[in-house]
């Protein structure tokens, strides 16, 4: 029998010559030729010849039948020249990656030379380890070595002091808040998952919700792409040497060659193998007469703490809040923001309101015992595009239907609201396909239902959707703009030919206020005036009743003739004995309509006011005699 070392050998130079890069696939091939290549040839081998001589191997076996995948070397088969084979190798140091990609014909060294420019540490100091063969020299050949296709090394540096402890911690909390990117591929039916994990999530995790996609059981699930430090299923991924931010990874289901053959021969039970995950806590589920998704909720629903919402909840209010507590608990805090209130409160915020501001309304109705929920929840409700895009243009509302009372409960808040044919869609649905994700647009007088998107889809998916029915909502609210414009523009003429009237109104009646105003003031004032002409006029005729007679020309006393002028140029004349006060003269002037405390009295030779003079004095006293001229003058 071979050793471990020849078959390695002869491994490597099956796959140079074949080039069948399935490890499992050539050693199955391999098997069934009892390891024997030294007459071996044939039409399966596209590669180069292969030199039994480099390597020696044990008496060949009996030939194998026709039926084999190998034949018997023909005396004419004409050799070819080997061709260099390309190497990948993965080189890991501390916390990165270096991918190396070199024909087999080169030598250790110059993989050093290229680690030592990316890595930026001297070949001097680097210790490049993982080789089968133990340590090799920098002058080796790769050929020499007889390497298969993909390989895995690390580098060293004992002479180098080791990272901080703090930078180390720094970079590793910068990673685990890093997201990663997980393209798997589902291998048997060629369909690929694009996932985004926290750099703090667990290989486990990514391996269940796996399950919930592909429906294979974490024990039965056969990976290909992990990095060779990802060796324990509750590492995280941010330290699991996962390629940022992109990594591929393919899954399959894991089935052994036993259960190949007789699936081949006939359909048989499946004959199960545990993978090295943690699944192996479970026992085979097909022994007990259990269903693998039996086994897998049973097991989930023991991780959940509480209900996502309170059975029967009064208040709409309080149950969203729970909700909300309960999603953040489960996801993490970037999630989408839900409304807290009532379908009606969410509608009003979202619809009644100005035509600008309208929102679209998303329903997330969810359910627990789909296999789907945790997922949808944590790769697509959780994306940060789909957080971004949602609060941005969308009110959203969660509702739990897990339970039946709730689940009732929001079917007949649907009835009530979209009408019977929306509620019996709801109510047909089945568990496996939820969640839902309902997308509401108002319609004038309805609320029109856009789009039922089932938990079965891709974020990408779910952002076209989202998208698709965006444009339809934009579409209609250009509309509701465009009306409501309108009626505004409308309303606003109204609004100024109403004000305009009000004014005018009011310009009318200020007007007549202040004519009547002016009027009562002339009337106040005439009434005034009339009330001092007759209090003057009273006056004068009681001044005029009091003078003296006017004495004669002839008279045995003194008199003094005065003529006295008025501003109007007319003149009046009277006698006074001379005797008479200067009073008299003042008040026979007054009795003309010309009172002395308005007017003043001046004479002429010499200029004097005779009212400045003392009333109580005789004309002759204040030389008006025997006659005099005077005039009259109205005071300043």
């Amino acid at each position: 029998m071979t050793s471990n070392m020849d078959r390695e050998m002869i491994l490597a130079d099956f796959q140079a010559c074949t080039g069948i890069e399935n490890i499992d696939e050539a050693i199955t091939l391999l098997e069934q030729n009892n390891w024997d290549l030294v007459d071996y040839g044939g039409e399966t081998i596209s590669g180069p010849a292969f030199d039994p001589a480099s390597h020696p191997v044990p008496a060949p076996a009996p030939a194998p039948s026709s039926s084999s995948a190998f034949r018997p070397v023909m005396p004419s088969r004409q050799i070819v020249e080997r061709q260099p084979r390309m190497l990948d190798f993965r080189v890991e140091y501390r916390d990165r990656n270096v991918d190396v990609v070199l024909e087999d014909s080169c030598t250790v060294g110059e993989i050093k030379q290229i680690l030592e420019n990316e890595l930026q540490i001297p070949m001097s100091k680097m210790l490049l380890k993982g080789w089968k063969t133990g340590d090799v020299e920098d002058s080796t050949v790769l050929k020499s070595l007889h390497l298969p296709k993909n390989n895995c090394l690390y580098v060293l540096t004992p002479d180098l002091p080791p990272p901080s402890s703090s930078s180390h911690a720094g970079a590793l909390q910068e990673s685990l808040n890093q997201n990663f990117m997980l393209i798997i591929t589902h291998r048997e039916v060629q369909r690929e998952y694009n996932l985004n994990f926290s750099g703090s999530s667990t290989i486990q995790e990514v391996k269940r919700n796996v399950y919930d996609l592909t429906s294979i059981p974490v024990r039965h699930q056969l990976w290909e792409g992990w990095p060779a430090s990802a060796t324990d299923d509750s590492m995280c991924l941010a330290e699991s040497g996962l390629s940022y931010p992109c990594h591929r990874l393919t899954v399959g289901r894991r089935s052994s060659p036993a259960q190949t053959r007789e699936q081949s021969e006939e359909q048989s039970t499946d004959v199960h193998m545990v993978s090295d995950s943690d699944g192996d806590d479970f026992e085979d589920a097909s022994e007990f007469g259990v269903d693998d998704g039996e086994v897998f909720g049973m097991a989930s629903s023991a991780l959940r703490k509480s209900p996502m919402m309170p059975e029967n909840a009064e208040n709409e209010g309080d149950a969203l809040l729970q909700f909300t507590a309960e999603f953040s608990s489960r996801y993490g805090d970037c999630h989408p923001v839900f409304f807290i209130g009532s379908l009606e409160a969410a509608f009003q915020e979202a619809f009644y309101v100005k035509a600008r501001d309208r929102k679209l309304l998303a329903i997330y109705l969810h359910h627990d015992e789909s296999v789907l929920t945790n997922v949808f929840c944590s790769q697509m409700l959780c994306a940060e595009s789909i957080v971004s895009y949602l609060s941005q243009n969308f009110i959203t509302w969660a509702w739990d239907l897990t339970k039946d009372a709730n689940r009732a409960r929001f079917l007949t808040m649907c009835n009530r609201h979209f009408g019977s044919v929306v509620a019996q869609t709801i109510r047909t649905q089945k568990t496996d396909q939820f969640p839902l994700f309902l997308i509401i647009m108002g319609k004038r007088s309805s609320n029109e239902v856009l789009n039922v998107i089932q938990g079965n889809t891709t974020v990408d998916e779910l952002m076209m959707r989202l998208m698709a029915a965006m444009e339809i909502f934009t579409a209609q609210q250009q509309e509701d703009i465009k009306d409501e414009d309108e009626r505004e523009a409308r309303e606003n003429v109204k609004r100024e030919q109403d004000e305009a009237y009000r004014l005018s109104l009011e310009a009318d009646r200020a007007k007549r206020e202040a004519h009547e105003r002016e009027m009562a003031e002339q009337f106040r004032l005439e009434q005034i005036r009339k009330e001092q002409e007759e209090e003057r006029e009273a006056i004068r005729l009681s001044l005029e009743q009091a003078l003296p007679p006017e004495p004669k020309e002839e008279n045995a006393e003194p008199v003094s003739k005065l003529r006295i002028r008025t501003p109007s140029g007319e003149f009046l004349e009277r006698r006074f004995l001379a005797s008479n006060k200067l009073q008299i003269v003042f008040d026979f002037v007054a009795s003309k309509g010309f009172p002395w405390d308005e007017f003043k009295l001046l004479s002429t030779f010499p200029r004097r006011d005779v009212t400045q003079l003392d009333p109580n004095k005789s004309l002759l006293e204040v030389k008006l005699f025997p006659q005099e001229t005077l005039f009259l003058e109205a005071k300043e």
